[in-house]
């Protein structure tokens, strides 16, 4: 059965050349946008309020982090439920500031409503540390790579979606991002994004916005392939700085995991059912 994207082909009908990659690049800045909606992105039942505050701005600070920018500020946007109690919005308050501490960037203003759920949107400024990390840059023979392991937050999901428990350690709660191997190895890379809507959804944009083929060396499952929410880097590495990447790795404790070569030829197919709509 073949899905229809429907993200991609709304994206698809704006020209602005800016869009296609984490975040639009304005001057020496970057910014980014995402939305973390109560029964789209989570329930709950599932996270706590403080939880769920500090997912919404690591999600977005991802992005900033895979265009090898450092965040600065923040706007946000929230939709409260009318039955929150004084408690509630202290809870809440207190998972934005301790995502300030610890992403180290400042929440500028936004704007409030009431609402039946609870909606977030977040729009972050970066700024850039060195070059950007864009995901057009992949080039013929270019070892392709991710970090860390992925796969664990679609099992984590699916635990959750069964009315059963995960670890507060986990992932889907608290995404692991790789900031210090990113800004030690991102001049070093070819091209990049992270991990948001599945490797083989991230595998298909590289492919598609170098105008390149991409040959997997390493097979992996659909568990794996089709697990979004993971917020790892996928990046490509020209082979003569393959070796040093691997040293930063080592050093920052960082596993590279290589899958794949950039190829002349036909695009990579993503396969699985888009995580959006």
């Amino acid at each position: 059965m073949k899905y229809l994207n429907k993200e991609s082909f709304f994206i698809s009908q704006f020209d602005s050349k800016l869009i296609g990659d984490d975040g639009a690049i304005i001057n020496h800045e970057i910014i980014v946008g995402d939305a973390f909606f109560e029964n789209v992105h989570f329930k709950r039942n599932w996270l706590s309020l403080n939880e769920i505050a500090y997912k919404s701005v690591a999600v977005n600070i991802s992005d900033i982090y895979a265009m090898n920018a450092m965040p600065k500020f923040a706007i946000l946007i929230i939709a409260i439920p009318k039955d929150f109690s004084k408690e509630n919005l202290i809870e809440l308050a207190s998972g934005f500031k301790q995502a300030e501490k610890d992403f180290k960037f400042e929440i500028i203003g936004g704007d409030t409503i009431a609402n039946n759920k609870l909606d977030i949107s977040l729009t972050v400024i970066g700024k850039l540390i060195g070059k950007p990390l864009k995901r057009n840059g992949l080039k013929n023979k270019d070892f392709i790579a991710y970090t860390g392991i992925v796969g664990n937050s679609a099992r984590d999901l699916d635990r959750l979606l069964k009315g059963w428990h995960i670890s507060k350690k986990s992932i889907f709660v608290k995404p692991k991002l790789q900031f210090k191997f990113i800004k030690r190895s991102a001049n070093l890379f070819s091209a990049g994004l992270d991990i948001s809507d599945g490797l083989c959804s991230e595998l298909s944009h590289l492919s598609k916005m170098s105008k390149i083929g991409i040959n997997i060396l390493k097979k992996f499952n659909r568990k794996i392939g089709c697990s979004g929410e993971e917020y790892q880097l996928l990046f490509g590495i020209n082979p003569r700085n393959l070796k040093e990447v691997l040293a930063i790795g080592r050093a920052t404790g960082t596993k590279i995991n290589i899958i794949g070569r950039a190829i002349r030829g036909s695009r990579f197919k993503n396969k699985c059912k888009p995580n959006h709509f």
